[in-house]
């Protein structure tokens, strides 16, 4: 994996140690950038269902002032560590925690963008989109799910089998 764009474009990073997670690919990363890229320079971020860090990274990278990763297996975190080191990464706080409670338990519109790319399988997707929607904590989320996971109403964009969908505060 590798940061798109800013000020560590093209630096490679390390993949989640997880075999279980699937990185967002660079494509589908780019296309989620652009979308809420005007919101990024000194945005408080949070990155749910976190791996190895790209999303956060990513913003990071194209200006965020910091960013709260969230993430329950160790190995990612550990890799997630690395990749930020690796970076020189500041404004960096990591959570080892469940996402959808963490999430559940956060301040109304702590964030300014929020990022969650849960594992296909779970139903996870639909749960943070019903969450943020009785109780947003970001001014925008965007939910990276399959095609097949049915979210709710927002901003549907689909690259492939892939589904981004954007939720914004009301």
């Amino acid at each position: 994996m590798r940061i798109i764009a800013g000020k560590w474009r093209s630096r490679r990073i390390e993949s989640p140690a997880d075999a279980r997670a699937r990185p967002t690919t660079d494509f589908v990363r780019e296309a989620w950038m652009a979308i809420v890229g005007d919101r990024l320079r000194d945005a408080c971020v949070l990155d749910l269902f976190a791996g190895a860090g790209a999303m956060g990274l990513e913003a990071l990278s194209r200006g965020a002032e910091s960013c709260d990763f969230v993430e329950l297996f160790q190995a990612n975190l550990d890799a997630l560590g690395r990749n930020i080191a690796t970076l020189g990464a500041t404004g960096c706080r990591l959570h080892r925690a469940d996402a959808l409670r963490f999430a559940a338990k956060a301040d109304p519109l702590a964030y300014d963008v929020a990022f969650a790319d849960p594992p296909y399988t779970t139903g996870h997707a639909a749960r943070i989109a019903d969450l943020f929607r009785r109780q947003p904590f970001a001014r925008i989320l965007g939910v990276e799910h399959n095609q097949r996971e049915d979210v709710g109403p927002g901003d549907h964009r689909r690259y492939g089998t892939t589904v981004v969908t954007f939720l914004e505060a009301p």
